[in-house]
């Protein structure tokens, strides 16, 4: 992998998104000439943006397209851009929000996958598509790991979003034989993150706050640490094996909601009280990742496990953000 970005012209949809944006800051790092795509303002008109989590790396992008991934101008912005290579991150990430917002969430899911697909496939030049999937996919763990061919149980509509975008793509390096791979993360944490436990947690710990855990708190994740998940989408974006690959990246360690509660306030040093509230709507018990294959086909493994990542992630909190 190494030098294979300098000067790879890259187009990055869901850019100043928490994965998007230490993408960008790895492949800058490596030499790419990066673009990114991120959905417009409506406050300050669509074809307006407001950086949250790129604004240090606004004046090192190529081009900076706004606008709607689901909509039809998507693709011949991507087009005319003339990328070599798309990482496609952009999506509507944030599972609760599928339970109110269905349609709106299969749209940026679904038809914004779907249009950078057509992108690869009517753009010139563009050697290679590295498109998002989700954990979510599984749903109910049958067994121990969930390896790729674990079959695929949605339990709520933004996994049946994700299953269907995960699809699409295998379906169109099937038939039209595209450069696509499709990586499939788990649990992903780290700094810049926002929603989903772990940050809520360390939040609510720094300001000694009730952590509300949902349920029993036996449900389990594999939570990988972000700084290992770029190492995967950098391996899917350049490796020549991930091309019709669907693969898993995870860190083989199934972590339970309990534990997370109870070693961020011990490594907070909080005084946070842990309670119990009934459990969430379309919960799935357990998500393990099995990632034998990324570590056949790559030599990929995690790095970072769940109390070195944690530590390093309240560090970052205390750090940069106002609590």
């Amino acid at each position: 992998m190494a030098g294979f970005y300098k000067n790879k012209r890259i187009m990055l949809t869901g850019a100043d998104g928490f994965m998007g944006s230490h993408l960008a800051e790895r492949l800058l790092a490596q030499g790419a000439k990066v673009s990114v795509y991120v959905r417009g303002n409506s406050t300050i008109g669509t074809t307006q943006y407001a950086l949250k989590n790129t604004k240090h790396l606004e004046n090192r992008f190529e081009e900076i397209i706004t606008g709607n991934i689901a909509s039809l101008d998507a693709k011949e912005l991507v087009i005319k851009n003339r990328p070599e290579i798309i990482f496609h991150l952009a999506a509507d990430a944030y599972v609760p929000n599928s339970f109110d917002h269905p349609v709106e969430v299969m749209e940026t899911n679904t038809i914004g996958t779907i249009n950078m697909l057509h992108a690869l496939k009517e753009g010139k030049g563009i050697k290679r598509i590295v498109c998002t999937s989700s954990s979510e996919i599984y749903g109910m763990t049958l067994g121990g790991s969930i390896d790729e061919e674990h079959p695929l149980y949605p339990s709520s509509p933004y996994a049946a979003s994700k299953v269907a975008a995960d699809r699409y793509a295998y379906s169109y390096w099937n038939t039209y034989h595209l450069p696509i791979a499709i990586i499939r993360p788990f649990n992903t944490y780290g700094p810049r993150h926002t929603y989903d436990v772990i940050p809520k947690f360390i939040e609510l710990a720094l300001k000694d706050k009730p952590l509300t855990v949902h349920g029993s708190g036996n449900q389990s994740r594999d939570f990988t640490y972000v700084d290992d998940m770029i190492d995967a989408f950098m391996i899917m974006g350049s490796h020549p094996k991930a091309i019709g690959r669907a693969v898993n990246f995870g860190t083989g360690k199934a972590i339970t909601i309990n534990y997370i509660a109870k070693k961020i306030k011990e490594l907070a040093l909080s005084d946070s009280k842990i309670i119990h509230t009934p459990s969430r709507k379309a919960e799935v018990p357990k998500l393990l990742c099995n990632y034998s294959l990324a570590k056949k086909l790559f030599g990929w493994k995690p790095k970072v496990f769940i109390d070195e990542g944690l530590r390093r992630n309240i560090a970052w909190v205390k750090e940069n953000q106002v609590l």
